[in-house]
């Protein structure tokens, strides 16, 4: 699977520069490849489609972060560290998302996730997966982990 198989939306980020009121982003990434590997990816070895709390969500920058840093966004099988998908963003636009995630948590309860993330495949009308995340890893161009710009939930450790 190539990156530029991938395309990402998001939706109700916008509040964050304006100081609106709070909603829940969301992402969505669209799939235009073969589907049949993507969908490998996201199942575990008995067929069964990956829950949320099996997979995570980061953000690699490629340099040190300034105003035009480039990023690859990443989801990943939790239990064997597999990449299932990898895209390239703009860090800055990422890194709003997680404003906006860390925002909108503020008033959410323990146990909501802060952002919902749908993978949808080519020339189907549902998406594939749809979930609902507590956490988005930030990771400088060395793979050191960038608290401060990362969205850890209050009493998880890494």
């Amino acid at each position: 699977m190539r990156r530029e198989h991938f395309t990402l939306d998001v939706e109700n980020v916008d509040w964050v520069e304006t100081d609106g009121e709070p909603r829940k982003p969301a992402v969505t990434i669209e799939f235009t490849g073969p589907s049949s590997l993507l969908r490998e990816r996201l199942t575990d070895p008995d067929g069964t489609v990956l829950e949320a709390n099996e997979t995570d969500v980061a953000l690699r920058l490629q340099e040190p972060l300034g105003t035009e840093t480039a990023g690859v966004v990443s989801v990943t099988n939790r239990v064997t560290g597999e990449f299932i998908l990898e895209l390239n963003e703009d860090a800055e636009d990422v890194l709003t998302f997680i404003r906006a995630a860390r925002g909108y948590g503020e008033d959410a309860t323990e146990d909501d996730g802060r952002y919902d993330v749908e993978i949808t495949l080519e020339d189907e009308s549902e998406p594939f997966v749809s979930y609902d995340k507590r956490t988005f890893l930030v990771y400088d161009d060395e793979g050191s982990l960038l608290r401060q710009h990362s969205l850890i939930p209050s009493g998880v450790e890494l």
